[in-house]
């Protein structure tokens, strides 16, 4: 099967070598996934950071054929776990009744000190 490739145009992707997004079949997996804006930025509140990178993979999925609800399994990598609740509101706000297999943990720091939360994903087309 052919392998599809999905860029979010990040400088990253390139620098480290990574795709956003690979798509084989009907399945997806969508590299971890910060709350960064495409300026740089890191919203201050961690709802929206989580909401940003919600979207980002959103907008991954879209380019290769799924969407939010065809999310079968997610992983969130936070920096401190004592926020779950506040990052659980965020992941149910946008995830609703598709309820993918779940897992949270706390990590000692991500790349930048401004970020708290990375989420990664599977997907599969059509599976909602």
């Amino acid at each position: 099967m052919p392998r599809q490739r999905i860029s979010s145009g990040s400088p990253w992707e390139d620098k480290i070598g990574y795709s956003r997004a690979v798509k084989v079949g009907d399945r997806i997996w969508v590299s971890g996934t910060t709350g960064t804006r495409p300026d740089g930025t890191v919203p201050t509140d961690l709802i929206d950071e989580v909401r940003v990178a919600l979207n980002i993979i959103a907008d991954a999925l879209t380019e290769a054929g799924a969407t939010i609800d065809d999310v079968v399994a997610a992983r969130v990598y936070c920096t401190d776990i004592d926020r779950w609740e506040a990052i659980g509101s965020a992941l149910h706000e946008k995830f609703g009744t598709a309820k993918p297999a779940l897992v949270m943990v706390q990590v000692a720091r991500l790349i930048s000190p401004d970020q708290h939360i990375e989420i990664e994903v599977e997907a599969v087309v059509g599976s909602a």
